[in-house]
């Protein structure tokens, strides 16, 4: 059985001592398995990008630039490949791995401004013959720690600005499905990165807390779910390092009665069950205002759930694929059943898709959610599957009240016609990426992604200008030449 291996001062290496199974979420097959790496392996890959560092460091920022307008163009010539790996192993269908590719693919494209983005501040005569400056200098190594649900577009978020930045980077992929982010990894060796600038290691706990805790790690970049996210952050703070953790999410969207409920509909499909839920963006709950559009909205997401499709990444006319494995299958399967025996109605029963030549696959199919409330834990916790739950409010008031008081703050939208409720919502609500009509708002790459409270944390977002700022350190330059023949007296107090 194939093993995917580590990429470590620009060679695949494979460390056997223990593997763990990759499986194909469609068919429910082990497919090929991934090197687990141990402590000493994630210590050659750390030494490997600090001995990278010092060269890459003094690299004109336009031949680092040069790099990332090669590694976009690859990107894009292997996109078809791209996709059909996370396919296999993610069970993502190809429409859908595409849009994931190219988000991540937006980042290189920012990424390929560095020049323009580093060039720091500088201002001239602040006294006598005096100036002054700012540069943006690289940090060292750094890390990156990925989920499984985008194994190419979240690792995009972080290493080709940090590359570009002039930092060394050493990536901590999802073991359970880690070969496309390798391939993607190997283009960047082709589009002519020096060796151990960048360098994968697979692996579980083991390797992350190596990353955690050695010294020459100055930063890590994290997303996943919240109780990891905190546990990272926390281990990372307390052993120095700069750290940005990004954990999880319980999206809502208020639907008001003036929305355009044919409009809202459609966007609830894709932002709920697209990616089969597995996105920390997916929009789980929709807080319907007033019982005319909360009947309204279930009626026709009911009619509108009917054609969708849930099948293998294999078959591109797909709506969503399964999850990514048998025990989060039985998790998603496990709210649901909360959720009814706690008293809410389950109008669209996802729970035993029928999916044929593919009865062994880990599929939840797409659920609708009635009469939830906010005792439940089917609506206190992130569900990461292919469920959309229904809460009934009276007022706007009462449903961002409902939003703010949750313990997440990733992601919320709200759909109206009214102009000046949008704008209340967008002033008011405690989130920290907002759409109006917009259900997955998700910035574009020069912006910055990041949620508040439990979903966030650190002081900086991820990509976009938080990222220039996350991956270098300011240095501010005072510089005086005096004149010649001219001799100042000794000065005690404070310069101005």
């Amino acid at each position: 059985m194939t093993i995917v291996g580590h990429l470590i001062n620009g060679e695949v290496r494979t460390d056997a001592a223990r593997t763990q199974d990759v499986f194909n979420p469609a068919t429910g097959l082990a497919t090929k398995q991934v090197a687990l790496a141990a402590k000493e392996t994630v210590e050659e890959a750390i030494a490997a990008a600090q001995a990278a560092y010092p060269a890459w460091r003094n690299t004109p920022t336009g031949k680092r630039a040069q790099v990332m307008y090669r590694f976009k163009a690859l990107l894009e010539q292997h996109a078809d490949k791209i996709c059909e790996m996370i396919g296999d192993e993610h069970g993502k269908i190809s429409h859908d791995a595409a849009g994931e590719l190219q988000r991540g693919i937006e980042n290189v494209e920012y990424a390929c401004g560095i020049a323009e983005l580093l060039k720091g501040e500088h201002s001239r005569n602040v006294g006598p013959g005096i100036d002054s400056w700012s540069e943006f200098q690289p940090l060292g190594v750094v890390a990156g720690i990925t989920p499984f649900n985008f194994p190419a577009m979240v690792p995009l978020w972080m290493y080709p600005m940090a590359i570009a930045c002039g930092n060394t980077f050493v990536l901590k992929p999802s073991e359970r499905d880690p070969s496309s982010t390798l391939f993607i990894a190997q283009l960047l060796q082709e589009a002519g990165l020096p060796d151990g600038v960048m360098n994968v290691v697979n692996g579980d706990k083991e390797a992350v807390d190596v990353l955690l805790s050695d010294e020459r790690i100055k930063a890590v970049s994290f997303v996943g779910s919240t109780p990891i996210a905190e546990y990272i952050y926390s281990t990372a703070n307390a052993n120095g390092k700069r750290c940005q953790a990004l954990g999880g999410a319980k999206n809502h969207a208020i639907v008001m009665p003036d929305a355009d409920m044919d409009n809202a509909v459609n966007q609830l499909l894709g932002a709920a069950f697209g990616s089969s839920g597995e996105r920390c963006m997916a929009l789980s709950v929709a807080v319907a205002v007033g019982d005319a559009a909360a009947d309204a909205l279930v009626a026709k997401m009911k009619e509108a759930m009917k054609p969708l499709k849930v099948g293998s990444a294999t078959d591109s006319s797909n709506d969503f694929g399964p999850v990514i494995t048998r025990q989060h299958q039985q998790k998603v399967v496990g709210y649901i059943d909360s959720a009814e025996q706690d008293g809410a109605t389950v109008v669209v029963d996802g729970r035993n898709p029928q999916v044929e030549g593919f009865e062994d696959g880990f599929f939840v199919g797409a659920t609708l959610i009635d009469g939830v409330t906010s005792e439940m834990t089917s609506y206190q916790e992130e569900i990461f599957g292919p469920v959309l739950q229904v809460v009934r409010v009276d007022s706007m008031e009462a449903a961002m009240q409902l939003i703010n008081d949750h313990e997440y703050g990733n992601g919320t939208c709200i759909f109206t016609r009214d102009g000046e409720a949008a704008r209340y919502f967008s002033d008011n609500i405690e989130v920290g990426m907002v759409g109006i009509n917009v259900p997955l708002p998700v910035p574009v790459s020069y912006h910055s992604f990041g949620g508040w409270k439990r979903s966030l944390f650190g002081d900086l977002h991820a990509y976009g200008p938080d990222a220039v700022r996350f991956y270098t350190k300011r240095k501010t330059i005072t510089q005086r030449w005096p004149s010649s023949g001219v001799r100042e007296g000794v000065s005690f107090s404070f310069p101005s």
